[in-house]
């Protein structure tokens, strides 16, 4: 069995435990010791990061041969017509060779969505929309880099799901710990912790 810890990551905080600059870690919300981050969540992203105490859990969720797909609420600049979306889709050409095809589609505002800090800027002039968008790699900056292709760059990035494993009701800055059955991919819920 294996330890795992899923972790809704605030906007400015890094995906590792440590940092020499002083910027804010993992360390200022959970002690988990033993355990690896699978998977990078950006800085200046938010949502679910996973960590683990397993190698093999960790190669699982993160290594890109596995496939798993990440699911991400974005808000973008502008408001993406069909046409958009249908490059988003894919396979969509970036710098680093052509995406795999992804699944998205456009939302409402995420009514329950926890208000960022600092806040997007706002700009009355500039509408924004919101996407789902699900992809089964984990290239630098991705998303990010997908949007602005389709000329609608991201203003805020939150990962929802990874995998079978998903965010819940997980406030930013709480986590709860899962046991996974390995091989299998049964988990038994543990316990919740808000800092």
């Amino acid at each position: 069995m294996a330890r795992l810890i899923l972790f809704n990551k605030p906007y400015g905080v890094l995906s590792q435990f440590t940092d020499p600059a002083g910027r804010s870690t993992l360390a200022d919300y959970l002690s988990a010791p033993g355990c690896r981050v699978a998977g990078r969540l950006d800085y200046d992203s938010e949502g679910l990061l996973l960590l683990t105490d397993s190698g093999n859990l960790q190669q699982r969720i993160a290594n890109p041969r596995h496939k798993q797909w990440k699911t991400y609420l974005v808000q973008v600049e502008g408001d993406p017509l069909d046409d958009a979306l249908q490059r988003l889709a894919g396979p969509l050409q970036l710098r680093d060779g052509p995406t795999l095809p992804a699944r998205v589609r456009r939302i409402s505002e995420p009514p329950d969505l926890w208000s960022r800090q600092p806040p997007v800027r706002h700009r009355l002039s500039v509408p924004t929309g919101w996407l789902e968008l699900s992809i089964r790699e984990g290239r630098n900056r991705q998303v990010r880099r997908m949007t602005a292709a389709v000329g609608h760059p991201t203003l805020r990035l939150v990962r929802i799901r990874v995998g079978q494993w998903s965010l819940g009701d997980l406030g930013p800055g709480e986590h709860r710990t899962t046991t996974v059955h390995l091989p299998g991919t049964g988990t038994v819920p543990a316990r919740r912790r808000k800092y």
